[in-house]
């Protein structure tokens, strides 16, 4: 059910656009697991689309999150952010 409820507020912050500090909350939740299971290729996602617009924090959580994941995840997460922005 948090999952559910964790995706409508994704649809929620997507459709308004998501402000860097948006973006970073959401990448903070999948990296500690707040009200979703850690999930360190959604953490990464967001923290990147953070970072993109600006978020000195989310450069850094991003870099070491990286530095955790294969090569095969960060792509995954990279992916990822490159089609949730494109739906913007």
């Amino acid at each position: 059910m948090a999952r559910f409820e964790m995706a409508a507020d994704e649809a929620t912050h997507a459709s308004a656009g998501g402000s860097a500090d948006v973006l970073f909350e959401l990448g903070m939740r999948y990296c500690a697991g707040r009200g979703v299971t850690v999930d360190m290729i959604e953490a990464h996602k967001w923290f990147n689309l953070s970072a993109m617009r600006g978020n000195e924090a989310a450069k850094a959580y991003r870099l070491e999150l990286a530095r955790e994941m294969s090569r095969t995840d960060v792509a995954k997460a990279q992916r990822l952010a490159r089609e949730w922005l494109a739906v913007q």
